[in-house]
């Protein structure tokens, strides 16, 4: 099988080859094409790939390109993490939010509707060289934000893009572990929007076993996100939330923990001094590589828990893994045959009451050589329902605006979205992102 890896040339793409190099199922990933505008970036991933499969036994051959077409001729996957207008736009994101007093985070609040706006476009391009080149491929979306980005390229391919997420199953290891049990034998009850959803249930041998952790304060201590929200407020709740919940729950915590570098202003950095590094020295990139994404996950949503007082990331956490597994198991379930089931992006149908059937839902899904089904969930209550309702709202007219650039509805998308305190903020949010991400300026050209 041919996987096609679009932004390739990312930080991130070394744990997606990682997987595969430890997968010894039958069939399997043979050759992997790494896809970038930069052809600077894809060589040093491909450096760092090359020493990552140094002293294994067949591992998937590697090919780099900037032809997109090429990229995905042949292919049986496409995974796709591009990101359009690069750190960069992710800076702009978060700081044309923070100077206005809302919450700077990328795929969270007015950021992640300028990053859709200007990756949308884009992402449906891509979509239409897959119909067009590898028809049959199965396309993997990790591309954020991954909800509006899945479902604006199934305009295009339908059912054969699967958006992908590893803050669900994150969350739901967290819990089972701490309770003692073996996540792989606990059955989750997860609903939401991707980045938007809530842990209501878990379910271990027949029986729900969320309600004896909501109510035990050492077990609770032992998972990220009841630290980072509170035991109080969690069982208030009645249900975990999903890490980026924090920005709507702690909404000035968010604002105000933000005192130095943004997220993205450090990633930046860091990011730039790797590919130096690896220029400089590229018989080293695996472990320039190795010392940057250990300082990347340490300082994941590190924010969120300086100011709740969280504490850092677990060891075990860290080490775990995530979308790279996903990504993987995803894979092996459709090509393989193998049945599973998996928190996954998709077309809700009637899975979730209370959303568009052609809205894309983070939920549960039986998967296996027929694609993925999604199942059917317990209705939401209105605490959590009405927010869902409101910010799938915004990303369909996000979407919207995007592809007919319209940009009455993009100040119309981010002045419904809850983050957003006013119209008048929402029309200063456009004029600020079109001014300082010219990715966007582009797909937006004239007045408002």
């Amino acid at each position: 099988m041919r996987l096609a890896v679009l932004g390739g040339g990312g930080f991130r793409v070394p744990l997606v080859y990682g997987a595969l190099l430890r997968d010894a199922g039958k069939p399997r990933v043979e050759e992997v094409v790494l896809y970038d505008v930069s052809a600077d970036r894809l060589a040093a991933v491909e450096h760092v790939l090359r020493q990552l499969a140094a002293g294994h036994d067949d591992p998937p051959a590697v090919r780099v390109t900037t032809d997109l077409d090429t990229a995905l001729r042949d292919a049986t996957f496409v995974f796709s993490a591009i990101r359009v207008g690069g750190l960069a736009g992710r800076t702009a994101d978060e700081r044309v939010a923070l100077e206005l007093g809302l919450p700077g985070q990328e795929t969270t609040g007015p950021g992640g509707v300028a990053y859709g706006l200007r990756t949308i476009p884009v992402a449906v391009r891509v979509a239409e060289r897959v119909a067009a080149v590898a028809p049959a491929a199965w396309v993997i979306n990790f591309t954020n934000p991954a909800g509006m980005i899945t479902e604006a390229m199934r305009r295009v391919l339908g059912d054969r893009v699967i958006g992908i997420c590893d803050s669900p199953i994150g969350l739901i290891r967290r819990a089972a572990t701490a309770l003692g049990l073996d996540p792989a034998r606990v059955s989750p009850d997860y609903v939401g929007l991707n980045h938007l959803g809530w842990l209501r249930g878990l379910t271990h041998q027949g029986r729900d076993v969320l309600p004896e952790l909501l109510a035990d304060d050492e077990a609770l201590r032992r998972v990220e996100e009841a630290r980072v929200f509170g035991a109080d407020w969690v069982r208030v709740l009645g249900a975990l939330p999903n890490e980026y919940l924090y920005y709507y729950y702690f909404t000035r915590e968010s604002v105000a923990a933000i005192t130095g570098l943004t997220r993205g202003e450090s990633l930046l950095r860091q990011q730039e001094d790797f590919y130096a590094a690896v220029r400089a020295r590229p018989g080293q990139a695996l472990a320039e590589w190795g010392r940057a994404r250990r300082e990347r996950d340490a300082t994941y949503m590190a924010e969120a828990r300086d100011v709740t007082d969280a504490g850092e990331r677990s060891a075990a956490d860290l080490e775990a893994g995530g979308y790279e597994g996903i990504a993987l198991a995803l894979m092996a379930a459709i090509a393989r045959g193998e049945p599973s089931t998996m928190i996954l992006n998709v077309r809700n149908g009637t899975a979730v009451p209370g959303l568009p059937g052609d809205a894309v839902v983070e939920i549960p899904c039986a998967v296996g050589g027929a694609g993925v089904r999604p199942l059917a969930t317990r209705p939401l209550p209105g605490r959590f329902l009405g927010l869902v309702q409101q910010v799938k709202a915004v990303e369909q007219t996000a979407i919207e605006a995007a592809l007919t650039g319209s940009a009455a509805l993009a100040v119309e998308a981010f002045a419904l979205h809850p983050l957003v305190d006013s119209v008048s903020t929402a029309r200063r949010l456009f004029d600020g992102y079109r001014a300082r991400v010219p990715e966007l300026a582009a797909v937006f050209p004239g007045g408002r």
